[in-house]
């Protein structure tokens, strides 16, 4: 897909003018650290992380499934996706326990009845209980349902949340240096903690996965889960939501609309056996492969080790997306990268695959004068650097 078919769409994989943006706010003593903190006023051994994200267009699919289907589960995987793009950016700075989260839910509720509130809610509640079992407190704090049926045409849910972590234990990614290995942990799969198989996807590139894998049926048949305005870039695929998929016993409306993998149970064992030995953490969302960019300090990442492309991702490229594009839009595989000596990351890989993630070295980092992220793919070197 071309560059200018995906802007047509309204979208940005990089939101460049977005950071511009916000690079007027006053700038953080941290400015490499993956999320902004603040010294807690109540607690000076410790810092404040307050976070904001969501499911983003995802949620328009999962309308359209729902109503296709009837299966009101999938409202439960977009409540999941919420949480975690939350949950997993916040312990990319260390902060991995005592979280609280509060919902914020647009609908038109002409379209949008009570019941999905509610399967949405019992999802936030299932994602709070299965993390108990890893010793994890996720607190819901409430949040808002309003009623903007004249500015949202499905439904919009985001999530904000509330974590702290203590000053000795804070990743601030200014220790990532020339030497180090990226361990990357694989988004796709089925991990201990997932009830069925997850096809990677996460909840960024929705709107470029959805549009170039769907046909006009869906269009023709749920016109509100898009712009008419964008109506001849809209749905261009060859698929309907319920034809099978690669993966055995998931439909592809199933398999786009997996829900974002958490780290949350696996980072907390690996924060408490290795304090003091990660480096730096990069979660691949908007971005996608070149995300680390943002993170660094005068080195070239070389990415020469990715993991197989997942089907999903292999579907959507297939559809229209060019190849490098993919890569700037999609994690394509892996959707944490763990920065460390390379002598600690056979223990991280080993806790890892106890849990049913798969772990690999996916690359290094070299010295240079100017941050640059380098990929190996099957479809050649891709190049981003930062001036």
């Amino acid at each position: 897909m071309s560059d200018d078919k995906y802007l047509q769409r309204g979208v940005s994989s990089g939101k460049e003018e977005v950071h511009d943006a916000v690079r007027k706010l006053a700038a953080s003593e941290f400015s490499r650290a993956f999320c902004r903190v603040e010294s807690d006023p109540s607690d000076s051994s410790r810092y404040l992380v307050l976070h904001a994200d969501g499911a983003g267009t995802k949620s328009a699919l999962a309308y359209a499934y729902w109503k296709e289907t009837g299966n009101l589960d999938v409202w439960q995987g977009i409540a999941t996706d919420a949480m975690v793009m939350n949950t997993d950016d916040m312990l990319c700075v260390g902060a991995d326990n005592h979280i609280f989260v509060s919902s914020t839910i647009g609908r038109n509720k002409n379209l949008i009845p009570g019941k999905v509130i509610a399967a949405i809610i019992d999802g936030n509640m299932r994602f709070v209980e299965k993390m108990k079992k890893y010793g994890i407190d996720i607190h819901l704090s409430g949040g808002e349902t309003a009623d903007v049926g004249d500015l949202v045409r499905t439904i919009i849910v985001d999530a904000t949340a509330l974590g702290f972590v203590g000053k000795n234990r804070f990743i601030s990614n200014n220790h990532i240096a020339a030497g180090d290995v990226v361990v990357g942990l694989s988004s796709s799969g089925q991990c201990e903690w997932e009830d069925s198989y997850n096809s990677g996807i996460g909840s960024n590139g929705l709107t470029s996965a959805r549009h170039d894998m769907f046909s006009k049926i869906v269009a023709q048949k749920y016109p509100e889960t898009f712009d008419a305005s964008i109506e001849n870039v809209a749905y261009i695929g060859k698929y309907k939501l319920t034809d099978v998929s690669p993966v055995k016993g998931i439909d592809m409306g199933s398999l786009v609309l997996s829900p974002t993998r958490t780290y949350l149970p696996l980072m907390k064992e690996v924060f408490e056996q290795m304090e003091g030995k990660i480096h730096g953490l990069v979660h691949c969302t908007g971005g996608g492969q070149f995300k680390t960019l943002k993170f660094i300090n005068q080195l070239r990442v070389v990415k020469d080790n990715l993991f197989p492309i997942p089907p999903v991702f292999d579907l959507i490229m297939k559809s229209g997306t060019f190849p490098e594009e993919m890569y700037r839009t999609f994690n394509m595989g892996h959707r944490l990268e763990i920065f460390v000596n390379e002598k600690d990351a056979p223990a991280i890989i080993s806790m890892a695959k106890n849990k049913g993630i798969d772990a690999q070295i996916i690359g290094y980092c070299l010295p240079s004068e100017v941050n640059a992220v380098e990929l190996e793919t099957p479809f050649g070197k891709f190049v981003k650097e930062e001036k």
